[in-house]
């Protein structure tokens, strides 16, 4: 590498929560840069199939109202991958990015593995001094422009603080891409039993369910059911119903 890398993909998302083992992205937002030049901008709401948490709505002021008529992730991520292409992804801590879109892009049957730069690491190493490395205060030390907690802002914002910490502290070693590693299984679609199951326990328990049962993983149906199941235990040997899906709990 003769120096920084000048094509690659700038990326952020906003997410339901932290852990993509039971989050959902909720807006993909990207920068295009080829020759050092951004070429082209991504920016897609994503349908979670879920209700959103006051404390998530609170950080990126998305409701769940914007995202009633947002497409979901079957339909988005393949839109993103045709946009960025081959191109090694950039972000502010890239890892927990990356985690989310490889989850699906595994439950897509889709390959999706990347190299990537990561300038949360590269802020922690160059600017130790600093009393912070989060985004929003790199951006106001260096007086970049920003708009937080929007997907697209903050790829935008990350995509400037890149070239900044480039003119500052370009070397071949820490500014090269890294294979991006992040290990997933595969989860399959709810199954009919346990749709069965589910819609049974929310009409017998007048229940309100955050996720619509119809875009559940199978392991999210299962958990669903096992935290009903162990909720209304009490009441199960009243229940014939209830009793018998004791006895029948999703595989």
């Amino acid at each position: 590498m003769n120096g920084p890398v000048k094509d690659y993909i700038c990326l952020d998302l906003e997410t339901s929560g932290l852990h993509p083992k039971y989050d959902k992205i909720i807006e993909i937002g990207a920068v295009k840069v080829r020759d050092g030049h951004v070429t082209d901008r991504f920016e897609m709401l994503v349908n979670p199939g879920r209700k959103l948490s006051a404390a998530t709505t609170d950080i990126t002021g998305i409701r769940d109202g914007d995202l009633e008529t947002a497409a979901d992730i079957s339909r988005v991520f393949p839109a993103f991958l045709t946009f960025s292409q081959e191109l090694p992804l950039l972000g502010h801590s890239i890892l927990f990015d990356y985690s989310f879109l490889k989850k699906a892009a595994v439950n897509l049957g889709f390959s999706f593995e990347r190299k990537g730069i990561d300038t949360l690491k590269l802020a922690r190493k160059f600017l130790p001094e600093l009393e912070s490395r989060k985004l929003e205060f790199l951006c106001s030390h260096f007086q970049i422009p920003h708009t937080p907690h929007r997907a697209l802002g903050d790829a935008a914002a990350t995509q400037l603080l890149y070239e900044k910490l480039c003119g500052l502290f370009w070397n071949e070693k820490d500014f090269e891409p890294q294979p991006l590693v992040y290990k997933v299984k595969k989860e399959g679609p709810a199954t009919p039993a346990q749709k069965e199951r589910l819609y049974r326990l929310v009409s017998l328990h007048k229940l309100e369910l955050d996720t619509d049962i119809e875009k559940m993983t199978k392991n999210e149906a299962s958990r669903t059911i096992d935290k009903i199941l162990g909720q209304y235990k009490k009441s199960a040997g009243n229940s014939s119903d209830l009793s018998e899906l004791l006895h029948r709990r999703s595989e």
